[in-house]
């Protein structure tokens, strides 16, 4: 197994957008581990003064091909041997700011509540990385707990180019705060390579991300990536230390909470000699439905159930 680094560069960032027509930045083995770094945000979202600014960002700014509104992604990675149908394991290892700010805002139209907030709020957030501390401007502090935002393997490649807003079932943008590090994140394979990207780098998020941003910032990952010719998922599946998730993606919530549930139900049935009415019944006991966002256009649920109770 090799250890890669993947920097955020002109020639190694897409702004805005997955396509399985990109050529991979990397590729890798099957057990391998890359460190990517990423940035986050417009000329706009960069404070005066003294932050920490990655320089990579001026030139991607300047230069970049961008789909916007969208997110700046680093990648994609190519898995060597992946193929349509298989899924992509990716174990998160580490993740750490690479800056000591971030931001948040709101716009017209956006978010939980669209018609309540008719005009743009922003504000930086300094970030005390020593004592792992967001300094919230109202006064507050904020323990961080960075992930990834979007984290997603190529779409089909008849869907053409698609954005980076909307989660779909090749992962993208699903917001998820329990992917942090330590995570495990399963995304179905639809193209040769799989082709990974990731980016929107979070330094702290409530489930909902209600008002359309978290604290957006630029992050360092380590992932290890496997392929797993032994599963088939149609949507993203996790795990965490302590938990098995599953998810469901729609614009409605309604359906995001029924098809994580039957996702969760298959995982139970497919680990273990219950009926699906059993689990159905477990999951009412046992599992916890909870909203990932309601802000990417397509909605998110996921299903929390103890590995305690599933192997």
């Amino acid at each position: 197994m090799t250890h890669h680094q993947l920097d955020a560069s002109l020639a190694t960032c897409h702004w805005g957008y997955f396509d399985a027509g990109l050529k991979p930045v990397l590729e890798i083995e099957s057990g391998d581990s890359v460190t990517i770094r990423t940035v986050t945000g417009g000329p706009a979202h960069l404070p005066d003064g003294n932050a920490t600014i990655p320089p990579e960002i001026h030139e991607i700014h300047a230069k970049a091909e961008r789909m916007v509104p969208g997110h700046i992604l680093t990648g994609p990675i190519a898995v060597r041997g992946a193929k349509p149908g298989q899924v992509l394991e990716v174990q998160i290892r580490s993740i750490k700011p690479r800056t000591d700010f971030g931001y948040t805002m709101f716009r017209p139209l956006g978010g939980t509540l669209p018609d309540e907030f008719d005009y743009h709020a922003f504000r930086y957030i300094h970030l005390d990385r020593e004592r792992n501390i967001a300094n919230l401007p109202w006064g507050m502090e904020l323990p961080l707990s960075p992930f990834f935002g979007v984290m997603g393997t190529a779409p089909p490649a008849h869907w053409g180019r698609v954005t980076s807003l909307i989660p779909r079932a090749f992962g993208g943008n699903i917001d998820n705060k329990e992917l942090g590090a330590g995570a495990t994140l399963y995304l179905p394979v639809f193209v040769e390579g799989a082709l990974f990207s990731c980016g929107d780098g979070h330094g702290a998020q409530g489930d909902g991300e209600v008002c359309i941003t978290a604290i957006e910032t630029a992050l360092e990952g380590t992932f290890e990536f496997h392929l797993r010719e032994d599963l088939s998922f149609a949507m993203p599946r996790a795990e965490t230390r302590t938990h098995h998730i599953t998810m469901g993606i729609d614009p409605d919530l309604d359906i995001c909470a029924k098809d994580a549930l039957r996702e969760m139900i298959g995982l139970i049935t497919s680990r273990t000699k219950l009926t699906r009415e059993e689990a159905y019944m477990l999951c009412s006991l046992a599992a916890d439905l909870r909203v990932t966002q309601t802000v990417n256009g397509s909605k998110g649920i996921h299903c929390m159930l103890p590995k305690s109770l599933v192997a």
